[in-house]
């Protein structure tokens, strides 16, 4: 099956084509250290998660490259306003971070860069720039020219005079009010020395600096959230395309699409932004990660109190399949019954759309859907028969653990501990129905099957002896 990715620029669906091969460069725009990651940041991390953990699955030898904004004015502000000092306040931040991230289970990203530690490269690009003719001085800073650059606003799709609307900076030194800053002259906040006075770096070229150096000039994807595209990626493709003259700068442009609270943008200005770590409060990491995965990741996706409970009971639907099967006695026969060759079928059907979904330009909430359709499979078998064979079982969750692992979900190495109380609570109901139904007391019998059939759990009579699973 052929990978196609939706292209922001191109606005369609191509077949992945990777510059190197079977080699891809993949960079993601990280955090800006001014405050504590949020369920938005989460979202995005964890959809290119998915798709770097689904171009592994393929066979792609992927580096995942992610900066760290630790040098920005938003973090001097916020650093101001908290009387603390702006390289602490960003390293606190970077440290709760990587914790938020762990958390998530995001193990994908290979390197993680903070623009303070890749100056020489920001200089050298802004020194090319000007050589170029594409930036120029004044004394406030240096300045991105964009009356040399044609096809600024390509990625957002709008043309020039439609930019100079909203794109206003009214610096009188600059020749245009649209030119944005690469190196802002400074005398107070965090600074470095440059060949145009002590400053800092602007926001867009700190990351052409780093990608450049770990990616080269052209590589395969650039993604971020949709809230990136104007002005930081649009700024990031002027940038490095006049430094090598080569287009596209990447080939496929990957966008998520906004989080949204009780149908509200996110904010803090709105007063509704909830950290990362404070929904892991509330939801175990895989619930959340389900949650977002089961929106496609280009979608925008709601976040309310009622979806989070449903992704966690959805989940739990899944692991229940499980449960019931890995409960099942086991044989080791060479012939498989009838049944077992249909379900096993039906596994490797499963598997099939459920890869052909993620070839779809990731798409996940489709290819859950399979995995959906499989428990109800694998309910049914459970239901009828009270033995699987050994290695059919063994391919059954090895499954579902492989292609939930894409997700970053299905990953429980054992039962839980309610699971456990479980088996034995339910050992003693049924040790307690057998001595009413001996006693000819069936009207407590019966309750009993009621109740536990109201709480989710069916008991059947078989020849050998009462069974119980859950549905």
């Amino acid at each position: 099956m052929t990978l196609k990715i939706y292209d922001t620029l191109t606005r369609r669906k191509e077949a992945f084509k990777p510059i190197s091969g079977n080699r891809v460069y993949m960079f993601v725009c990280g955090p800006t250290l001014y405050d504590y990651s949020h369920l938005g940041h989460a979202r995005t991390y964890v959809a290119f998660d998915v798709i770097a953990r689904y171009l592994r699955y393929k066979g792609y030898t992927l580096f995942y490259l992610m900066n760290i904004t630790d040098v920005e004015d938003r973090i001097i502000q916020r650093a101001e306003m908290t009387n603390r000092d702006p390289v602490e306040l960003a390293k606190t931040l970077e440290t709760t971070f990587h914790r938020d991230m762990k958390a998530l289970r995001m193990n994908s990203v290979n390197l993680y860069a903070r623009a303070s530690e890749h100056m020489p490269e920001i200089l050298d690009q802004i020194k090319r720039l000007i050589e170029k003719g594409y930036a120029y001085e004044t004394k406030t800073g240096i300045y991105y020219d964009l009356a040399r650059f044609e096809d600024f606003g390509e990625l957002s799709h709008q043309k020039l005079d439609e930019v100079k609307k909203h794109r206003i900076d009214p610096d009188p030194t600059k020749k245009n009010p649209q030119d944005f800053t690469l190196w802002k002259k400074k005398e107070t906040g965090p600074l470095w020395d440059s060949p145009w006075g002590k400053g800092r770096p602007g926001w867009h070229i700190e990351d052409t600096a780093i990608s450049e150096l770990y990616l080269g000039e052209q590589y395969d994807i650039h993604g971020g959230g949709i809230d990136l595209i104007f002005p930081h990626h649009e700024s990031e493709i002027v940038q490095m395309e006049s430094l090598s003259g080569k287009k596209p700068m990447a080939r496929n442009w990957l966008h998520t699409g906004l989080l949204m609270i009780s149908g509200e943008r996110m904010g803090k200005s709105m007063g509704n932004s909830v950290t990362i770590a404070d929904a892991l409060e509330d939801y175990e990491a895989e619930v959340l990660r389900f949650f977002f995965a089961s929106t496609h990741y280009r979608s925008p996706i709601d976040y309310t109190k009622d979806k989070l409970e449903q992704a966690k009971n959805s989940l739990e639907t899944l692991y229940t399949a499980l449960y019931n099967i890995k409960r099942l006695q086991t044989k080791e026969e060479k012939q498989l019954t009838d049944e077992e060759k249909k379900l096993r079928k039906e596994l490797r059907e499963t598997e099939r759309k459920f890869l052909k979904a993620m070839d779809d330009d990731f798409n996940t909430p489709i290819a859950i859907s399979h995995l959906f359709d499989m428990a109800k499979k694998i309910n049914i078998f459970t239901a009828e028969d009270g033995i699987v064979d050994k290695k059919l079982l063994g391919e059954i969750v090895n499954s579902f653990k492989e292609l939930g692992g894409i997700l970053g979900v299905l990953q429980r190495e054992k039962e839980s501990v309610e699971e456990e109380l479980i088996e034995k609570l339910m050992d003693l109901v049924i040790e307690l129905r057998r001595e009413f139904r001996n006693r000819e007391n069936f009207a407590v019998s019966d309750r009993i099957r009621e109740e536990l059939r109201r709480l989710g759990i069916t008991l059947e009579d078989t020849p050998d002896g009462m069974k119980w699973r859950k549905h």
